[in-house]
């Protein structure tokens, strides 16, 4: 993970799910980072892409939540 990442959920196996921001164009995307053991390569997705595939998993749910949280005020 990096600065510019927050971390959605990260799964029992150590699959992990980051809100992030693409360094070529600067949109929103989600990171899927495989676990290790794997040897599956991290992907780039669309967050509209993301939320179509199911979104019913924890890590559907933690984009929720984090949409769902109030911005705090100036």
């Amino acid at each position: 993970m990096t600065a510019d990442q927050l971390e959605l959920y990260r799964s029992p196996n150590g699959d992990a799910w980051f809100l992030a921001r693409d360094p070529a164009n600067q949109k929103a995307i989600i990171m899927h980072e495989p676990n290790k053991a794997s040897g599956g390569q991290p992907a780039r997705i669309e967050i509209a892409e993301f939320l179509r595939s199911g979104a019913e998993g924890p890590e559907h749910q933690g984009l929720l939540r984090l949409i769902g949280t109030p911005v705090p005020r100036g």
